[in-house]
């Protein structure tokens, strides 16, 4: 494994850093308190070519590979102080343009992923549901083949990208006897009568992603739509939890590094007792364990998605990063407001807003306590 940054991908982060502080940050604090989703930025990261980094050329992506992709969402989460914009753009790619690419035919990838990766179409995915959570494949949704078509019942919660959202990856049981061998994903698209977005969710955090609630009341949804076959959605499901938690914390390490920048300046320019604080050992070691959770979470999102770029599982490797990564932030934003004293509590220096968000991760993607129970599993326990 080298993890060193080719020239190229060097060149490409600095110009993702540049186009995020340039383009992405205006009015952060007042779109949060409002709960605004900047559409306007969405286009704009869709031109960068952002959106469509890991889908491939034919497809109207960039066709990068995995660890180049992490680079990019690395340099996102530097320079774009806006992590619920960010955690949209991730649910996106690794939720609904991942599992068309694997699991796709010809002709649906033709019709969705460029639209997709130009950012013309939001996607989202559909499987949390009021009475499921951690407990995913016990959803209570159901689809029922009825000749040409599939009609869908059910309702679905905590829905990310709803509000504008275009593709709906929609999930539901054909076969309730057979468990979570029954759960089958199917292309939703907006419009389609029976599909309805339910009561907006007000969050902590990334107030800048939109949630709802979703229900499928008689949705009916063309035979061609479904995702896979029937009883693949345990398989979708899986495929895209393995990217979503190699790749999605991949802008949580650019967020520490900006932390730790901030926190550094300011132990240097901050006198107390007649000394900048950071000479005191309380700040100075503070600061230097921020750093080594940043290299630490660095070398375990590097190394799996290293090994997704080899085509190799990385179950067990993604579900340690995702543990880490998440707890490391929290605990770095703590750091972060702690530093600062009063002046971190304030709304103004901002560092509030990058705790509530990153509290979240510990809860998406799969709880901390189940991605205990992902790596303790392979020990056999």
């Amino acid at each position: 494994m080298d993890f060193s940054w080719s020239e190229e991908q060097a060149a490409f982060r600095k110009e993702v850093i540049r186009f995020a502080k340039q383009e992405l940050n205006d009015d952060v604090a007042k779109r949060d308190r409002e709960e605004e989703f900047p559409v306007e930025f969405w286009k704009k990261c869709g031109a960068f070519g952002i959106l469509g980094l890991p889908v491939p050329q034919e497809y109207g992506g960039g066709g990068a590979d995995t660890l180049t992709t992490v680079c990019a969402l690395e340099a996102l989460g530097y320079g774009c102080k806006d992590n619920g914009f960010l955690f949209s753009l991730n649910a996106h790619m690794w939720t609904s343009e991942l599992p068309l690419m694997a699991f796709g035919t010809e002709e649906q990838k033709r019709r969705y992923l460029p639209k997709l990766a130009s950012g013309e179409w939001i996607g989202l995915h559909c499987m949390t549901e009021p009475m499921s959570g951690s407990d995913a494949y016990s959803m209570r949704s159901r689809a029922e083949r009825k000749g040409d078509r599939y009609v869908i019942n059910g309702s679905k919660t905590f829905i990310t990208n709803t509000t504008h959202g275009d593709l709906f990856v929609v999930f539901a049981n054909v076969d309730p006897s057979k468990g979570a061998n029954g759960v089958t994903g199917f292309l939703v698209e907006k419009g389609t009568p029976g599909l309805v977005l339910g009561k907006k969710l007000h969050k902590m955090g990334l107030r800048t992603s939109p949630m709802s609630e979703v229900a499928l009341v008689d949705c009916e949804v063309p035979a061609e739509n479904i995702l896979g076959k029937e009883g693949s959605g345990q398989a979708i499901f899986t495929h895209s939890m393995e990217w979503e938690r190699t790749c999605i914390l991949a802008s949580h390490l650019g967020m520490m590094q900006r932390l730790i920048e901030t926190c550094v300046k300011y132990a240097r320019e901050r006198q107390q007792f007649g000394q900048p604080i950071g000479k005191y050992s309380a700040i100075a070691n503070m600061i230097a364990d921020m750093e080594v959770r940043l290299e630490t979470g660095r070398l375990l999102i590097y190394k799996a998605a290293w090994l997704k770029s080899q085509g190799r599982h990385a179950l067990r490797e993604a579900a340690i990063a995702k543990l880490f990564v998440s707890e490391a932030t929290v605990q770095t934003c703590l750091d972060a407001i702690q530093i600062h004293g009063g002046y971190g509590y304030m709304a103004e220096y901002e560092m509030e807003r990058d705790l509530r968000d990153a509290v979240s991760g510990k809860i998406y993607s799969g709880t901390s306590e189940i991605q205990r129970v992902i790596i303790a599993g392979f020990q056999g326990l």
